[in-house]
């Protein structure tokens, strides 16, 4: 493999990389009889999905646009979730989708009528308890508007909806929280579980973790599944993709300022966004725990906070030099934008024999036509 002529910034997926992961989704699925659908609001690289479709089940949406990319180019189970559809969001979607999951009641309602003849319908709940890291990406936060509460349920919603979805987990890798949240939901609503066909767990399992025990997630789902009798989804994104890719950018200066900062062409506000909205900082492939030279390493754009993180490296960096910041594929490409009217990054995809494809570049004339019409 042969990187030296490719220009920076770009990102690199690896595929072998992405098969270890998709390795153990296949163990996840043959243990525990779920189904599994790619969460397309954490990774939409269509380019990839030929690796990852005989993996899969389908893809789960969070918009309109995503649905019909899911439909067009990943196939199998199409579903489709919003926080809010209009009418013309539902018309765009009905016939694309096997399943439509709603919000709330209220969105159930508007909407029934134009949907129940062309998809099997569902309902988001809130469980009122959730595995988050941080409450930007707490669902079950106070005053929550994603899903609705055990209180303001009947049972007449059953004569509507054949499914429910949870979705109350981010990077959660403690399988017995998990249990214990899966356990709640069984006893909590389980009047209404066994009349279901069909309940989505969401995504935020980080069953892909180094050292998770997938063996003891896949029986308690399968328990779950028995009791109920039940088809289980789930909706991994960032467990399918973690570890896979990174974006690599150059060094096109330092500067001093009693730390130095090495400047890189490349951007969180424009191409790492989760970076910066999360305040957890980028790790370097070439960096060292105990290196002696201390770099920032800062974004070329005009925020003053945009920096990717602050480590070490056991010689002096250079400018030229390329830098490798790793698990860049989750939230990313699904994420960029043209902040300070940066170069986008291109994306390639290195295959498992050592090819490298360019899924995409991007241009001047890309730039133009997302700001009004060009000629």
């Amino acid at each position: 493999m042969n990187t030296d002529n490719l220009q920076t910034p770009y990102f690199m997926i690896d595929e072998s990389k992405l098969i270890d992961n998709l390795e153990k989704a296949k163990l996840l699925k043959q243990l525990s009889g779920v189904k599994l659908v790619l969460a397309l609001k954490c990774f939409s690289t269509f380019g990839t999905f030929e690796t990852i479709k005989p993996y899969l089940d389908g893809t789960t949406s969070s918009g309109p646009y995503e649905v019909q990319l899911g439909h067009e180019e990943f196939g199998g189970e199409t579903h489709a979730y919003s926080v809010g559809y209009s009418k013309a969001d539902i018309e765009a979607v009905k016939g694309l989708s096997d399943k439509i999951i709603f919000n709330s009641l209220s969105q159930l309602e508007a909407h029934y009528s134009d949907c129940y003849e062309h998809a099997s319908l569902g309902l988001r709940i809130n469980p009122e308890r959730s595995m988050a890291g941080q409450d930007l990406a707490n669902p079950a936060r106070p005053y929550s508007r994603l899903g609705v509460k055990q209180a303001l349920l009947s049972p007449e919603v059953l004569d509507k909806v054949e499914g429910f979805m949870f979705h109350m987990n981010c990077e959660n890798k403690d399988v017995d929280a998990f249990i214990a949240i899966l356990d709640h939901i069984s006893t909590t609503f389980s009047d209404y579980l066994d009349k279901l066909s069909w309940l989505s767990l969401g995504g935020g399992i980080f069953f892909t973790y180094p050292g998770y025990p997938i063996e003891k997630l896949a029986f308690a789902l399968k328990a779950f599944a028995q009791k109920h009798d039940i088809q289980l989804y789930l909706e991994p994104g960032e467990a399918i993709i973690t570890r896979t890719a990174d974006l690599v950018v150059s060094v096109i200066d330092i500067v001093e300022n009693e730390k130095k900062t090495a400047i890189v062409d490349s951007a969180t506000e424009a191409h790492r966004l989760d970076t910066l909205i999360y305040n957890e900082p980028a790790s370097v492939r070439e960096a060292t725990e105990n290196g002696v030279f201390n770099y920032v390493i800062g974004s070329c754009s005009c925020l003053a906070g945009d920096q990717f993180c602050e480590t070490q490296f056991e010689t002096p960096l250079k400018i030229g030099q390329k830098l490798h910041l790793m698990d860049s594929a989750g939230y990313t490409m699904v994420k960029l934008n043209w902040f300070n009217g940066l170069k986008m990054p291109s994306i390639y995809y290195q295959r498992i024999d050592g090819r490298i494809e360019c899924l995409n570049s991007f241009n001047y004339q890309d730039f133009k036509a997302t700001l009004g019409k060009t000629h």
